[in-house]
């Protein structure tokens, strides 16, 4: 067996020992490679993301930019004034910051001197009226982020639908006229003929259409009491039609429509309110008692783009929106709109931005959003998805089509590792081109993440000048008492003309029957010739002749 030098030992050693140097070497040196290129690319996204989101004008900080799961300091997400009338989207699974997202654009609008409507659905937004008391985590947030975080309260106006404490929301049935009313009630094209034909009727005679009472009031005259005077000036009304309105009319007064239809009118013009400081008013509707209303909210939701539509003046290109608006849950105003409503709905959507006017979708899913106005929206943040069936899966790969390419992210893949607070954000820049998708880490709110007690509330509404205004209920006359008032007189005109032709036929029968008397009375004239004097006394003047012979 042979035997190992001592050489061969110190050989061997050597030899170890200089393979070891080198693959130590070579390690380090693709370590130092794996760094410089992961900082490369750090600060290649990093200047891709700051040089996408420069504006020269005013902008909205979102928050900051996340590569590989890590925040990249002050790679600032910012969205340009001069494009939030453009629309856009908020979406994301429950629990993953939606509502957070729509407080922090409010507050930085609001900041801008930009007035905001928001619908609150679940009722958690009253808290923009207190600051944020703070916390560790949000500390750590916006330290990662690279901006300072400062507590502020912002101006609050609580508006309502319903008996709820706020600004009392109404309109009349007049101001919604017979087009928009027709859609609402999703009639047949005969049905919508006869609704144009009653405020044809109303406006002619001046009978104001003020409340569902005095619609349906008129509907019911149409095909009763004044029947005659209908049909001889616009024609024969069916019974049948007008009963089918009348049931549509019904359906909505069930869920609430009496409260909303009526005096006094909400002037959308109260909307555009700026506080001493030149911040916009945050205008809150609170809507948690009409989840299950979905036609109440529909038609308070197109009354209104409707109304903002045809008061405000165009706009152009001023460089900063006139009003915000933020629809939460907005599936409820899509999933059970008839067609019609939707055609109007997306009409107002593509028209309404030249009045300076933005419109902001919040949901779970960006699919419950129609396609034609998804189109639209220039604004899209994507909080997580949740993909636990195949058809989730689907909808994700189509949600990740509608965003930029990107050489940063596999969209598909984030859409479904996003964190709480984190979001997928692609705007429009100051060109209208879309600025870079970036993953984003999102600023907190300003303002408190919580509900007003309600003793803060309380000492909010006191504060209002719009509770003054249009908390007064009015009951002026109208189409109902109108035609109430028409009908009594018509009523009494009637009992009148029955009583006189009553009494006209008594007077005759009266005559009649004292013609018959004096008929029955008259005397035979030969036997009133034998009975009278003369004759009597001719004859006894004969007869004692007659005797003295």
């Amino acid at each position: 067996m042979p035997t190992t030098s001592k050489y061969d030992k110190e050989y061997d050693n050597n030899f170890l020992f200089i393979v070891e140097k080198i693959f130590l070497h070579i390690g380090s040196r693709l370590v130092f490679l794996w760094k410089f290129s992961a900082m490369s690319k750090q600060d290649d996204f990093f200047k891709h993301i700051t040089e996408g989101n420069t504006n020269k004008g005013e902008y909205l900080t979102l928050g900051s930019a996340m590569l590989d799961g890590q925040t990249i300091e002050k790679a600032f997400v910012n969205v340009p004034l001069k494009t939030m009338n453009r629309h856009g989207l908020i979406a994301g699974a429950t629990g993953t910051g939606k509502t957070k997202t729509l407080q922090v654009l409010a507050e930085n609008l609001s900041e801008k001197g930009v007035p905001v409507l928001l619908m609150d659905i679940k009722g958690d937004l009253s808290g923009l009226a207190q600051p944020s008391p703070g916390h560790p985590k949000i500390d750590e947030r916006h330290a990662a982020i690279g901006l300072p975080f400062e507590p502020k309260a912002f101006p609050v106006e609580i508006l309502t639908l319903s008996e709820q404490d706020g600004v009392r929301l109404r309109a009349t049935v007049s101001e919604f006229g017979p087009v928009l009313i027709s859609r609402i009630l999703d009639v047949t094209e005969t049905q919508a003929g006869i609704i144009s034909v009653i405020f044809k009727y109303c406006d002619d005679n001046k009978l104001p259409l003020l409340d569902l009472k005095d619609f349906k009031k008129i509907l019911q005259y149409a095909t009763g009491e004044g029947k005659k005077e209908f049909q001889e000036a616009y024609g024969r009304i069916s019974t049948a039609s007008t009963g089918a309105i009348l049931r549509k009319i019904i359906e909505i007064e069930q869920q609430g429509g009496e409260l909303f239809f009526g005096e006094k009118s909400f002037e959308v013009d109260d909307l555009l309110r700026i506080d001493k400081n030149g911040r916009g008013y945050i205008n809150i509707i609170r809507l948690t008692d009409i989840q299950d209303k979905p036609k109440l909210f529909s038609t308070f939701m197109l009354s209104l783009l409707a109304e903002i539509y045809s008061t405000f003046p165009e706009q152009g290109d001023t460089g900063r929106p006139e009003l915000i608006m933020f629809i939460d849950e907005a599936h409820l105003i899509f999933n059970q709109a008839s067609k019609a409503l939707l055609n109007q709905i997306e009409s107002i959507v593509k028209l309404i931005r030249s009045k300076g006017v933005g419109l902001y979708f919040v949901t779970q899913n960006p699919t419950d959003v129609p396609e034609a106005v998804l189109s639209q929206l220039g604004l899209k943040v994507q909080h997580a998805l949740r993909a636990f069936t195949a058809k989730d899966r689907k909808a994700i790969k189509l949600t990740a089509q509608n965003y930029p390419d990107t050489d940063y992210y596999d969209t598909a893949d984030v859409l479904t590792s996003l964190g709480t607070g984190e979001a997928l954000v692609s705007a429009l820049n100051e060109k209208g081109r879309p600025t870079p998708l970036a993953a984003t880490m999102m600023r907190a709110p300003m303002s408190r993440m919580d509900i007003l007690t309600d003793s803060e509330l309380k000492n909010l509404l006191s504060e209002s000048n719009l509770v003054k205004k249009y908390n007064e209920e009015i009951d002026r006359e109208s189409a109902y008492e109108m035609l109430n008032k028409k009908i009594e007189l018509a009523e009494a005109e009637e009992a009148k003309e029955k009583a006189r032709q009553e009494q006209e036929a008594l007077k005759k029968a009266e005559t009649k029957r004292k013609s018959s008397t004096r008929k029955s009375t008259r005397m035979n004239p030969i036997v009133k010739v034998l009975t009278s004097a003369t004759f009597i006394r001719s004859v006894f003047g004969i007869l004692t002749k007659v005797m003295k012979k």
